[in-house]
């Protein structure tokens, strides 16, 4: 849905006015490109993803945000709420992240907020992407998780507070930890090729 919206957006630029030369890979903008319609100026900054059907949603923006569960219901995906405002988990092994090794970042679905660079990832055969550390200390936070009889510590997005995954103390060195993400609740944009 993400893609389509992107490209009825551009499609529905083409069409009122002219843009410069761009190319998308499943909604990232990997050109700038800049348009004028009615007086009114359209930019796409290089390597951000656009979501124009989130008004919460910025790959630049570390102000945190303070959006009701209602509100979320109203600008996210039904799969992405569920996990991102529910604390809903995925299955093992169906995320489009779990077995991904191209070097770029991941940011959270729901707010756009940056979470882990791609050389923090790692194979842990636990069927969700995990990383042992993350982009920095603002990234993350964290809450206890006593559901379903277990002691966990949950991960959040920094930014929006959206349920992400857990965190566990079986990483690889140097942390020695493990967050356990579901994938729904990343984005991605790989590194530019230089």
């Amino acid at each position: 849905m993400k893609k389509i919206n992107v490209q009825l957006s551009l499609a529905l630029l083409l069409i009122i006015g002219s843009l410069t030369t761009f190319s998308t890979l499943g909604g990232v903008v990997h050109e700038p490109v800049t348009t004028t319609v009615k007086s009114v100026s359209y930019s796409f900054i290089k390597d951000t993803i656009s979501k124009p059907y989130n008004p919460y949603y910025s790959n630049t923006s570390t102000k945190k945000l303070r959006v009701s569960n209602e509100e979320w219901k109203r600008v996210l995906p039904a799969d992405l709420y569920a996990v991102s405002r529910l604390a809903d988990t995925e299955r093992p092994f169906t995320g489009k992240y779990w077995e991904t090794d191209v070097k770029g970042t991941y940011y959270c679905a729901a707010c756009g907020f940056e979470l882990f660079r791609s050389g923090a990832k790692f194979s842990s055969q636990c069927g969700w992407p995990s990383f042992f550390e993350q982009a920095n200390s603002k990234s993350i936070v964290f809450k206890n998780d006593n559901s379903y009889g277990m002691q966990r510590i949950e991960a959040l997005c920094g930014r929006c507070d959206g349920h992400l995954g857990h965190l566990f103390d079986d990483g690889p060195e140097p942390t020695g930890k493990r967050y356990c993400m579901n994938s729904i609740a990343l984005d991605f944009i790989p590194d530019s090729k230089k």
